[in-house]
């Protein structure tokens, strides 16, 4: 049985290829700009992925079964205005074209933020569709959630299928009942609580429905006060979630990559407000706790918030393996 392969390009520091690597495949190629993650990505899996895709020549890619690719969403200045490459030149989206033009993979998946589907009115969204169907993919889409995939964290981001051979079926998705923040905590380490006078609570918070967030106060933080509604100012327009708190009863909001100072603070079970920790960003974003971290802290809450959900990319991977290659390769534990 042939191992069916497939290239990493956008790889930050493996979140995809974990998903892959549990199915079997083998990659064959990864790329990154970034070289702090490109550091984490050689600690983890022994191999140093390439550079600045723009400058890599396609035709030097392996072949491969699989284009994976957790592309940063650029603008599409002329989308709807040309056809063909003139459509996405000039965005990195552009790369992954020239790449499935020049070796026709048979499956391309692809992952973004959830904005992508309202981005420029829809038409960016609609731009990528379209050409990927002019390459001759059959294309799927979903907003997934990493919260119905085993993760405490309500991380909703959009997945593309496209086949050679026929549409992805998201409906045959294995998910699984969400759990809470409080079963991912650390136990039996030194916290960063915060002084009682720091923060308020709210009275009878109550489960956002959709999300699961629970809501429960906020820290005593005014940043802006220009242009704000009395009684907001701590959820300030610039610094609005770094300031909010949320029960350990209920799920965590999305960790950005912005913040990295790892300001998230959860309202524990015994009534007091703390820091989360490094250790339990990493586990609710899915990472094995072997996984090796070699960046400082702050590279370390930005690369989290560009990564994905391992669980939820693992369900994804068994599907595409499932659906376009008889489920037949090897699944590692």
């Amino acid at each position: 049985m042939a191992i069916v392969k497939f290239i990493d390009l956008f790889c930050g520091i493996g979140g995809i290829r974990l998903g892959m690597d549990a199915q079997g495949f083998e990659c064959v190629f990864s790329s990154d700009i970034n070289t702090e993650c490109q550091r984490t990505y050689y600690e983890n899996f022994g191999e140093l992925p390439y550079g600045d895709i723009t400058q890599i020549d396609e035709k030097s890619i392996p072949d491969h079964d699989i284009l994976c690719a957790g592309f940063p969403c650029q603008p599409f200045s002329i989308s709807g205005k040309q056809k063909g490459f003139d459509d996405t030149r000039g965005t990195l989206f552009f790369d992954i074209c020239r790449i499935l033009n020049e070796k026709k993979p048979p499956v391309v998946f692809l992952e973004n933020v959830k904005h992508l589907v309202h981005h420029n009115g829809g038409k960016t969204l609609q731009a990528i569709l379209d050409k990927l169907i002019e390459l001759g993919y059959s294309v799927s889409w979903k907003v997934l959630n990493g919260a119905d995939f085993g993760v405490p964290q309500n991380r909703e981001r959009i997945i593309i299928i496209g086949s050679l051979v026929g549409k992805f079926n998201f409906d045959k998705l294995k998910t699984v009942p969400r759990s809470r923040l409080l079963e991912s905590l650390d136990t039996d380490v030194e916290f960063e609580y915060l002084n009682e006078n720091e923060y308020t609570l709210i009275e009878n918070p109550k489960q956002q429905p959709g999300s699961g967030l629970i809501f429960a106060g906020y820290r005593n933080k005014s940043i802006r006060k220009v242009g704000v509604r009395p009684g907001t100012e701590h959820l300030s327009r610039v610094h609005k979630q770094p300031n909010r708190i949320y029960s350990v009863l209920g799920i965590h909001p999305t960790l950005p990559s912005q913040e990295s100072s790892g300001r998230y603070f959860i309202l524990t079970t015994d009534n007091r407000v703390r820091k989360l920790t490094i250790n339990e960003c990493w586990r609710i974003m899915g990472f094995p706790e072997t996984y090796v971290k070699v960046s400082s802290i702050g590279e370390q809450y930005k690369q989290l918030g560009n990564s994905v959900c391992i669980p939820m990319i693992k369900s994804v991977a068994e599907e595409i393996n499932n659906q376009f290659f008889g489920g037949e390769q090897i699944a590692e534990s």
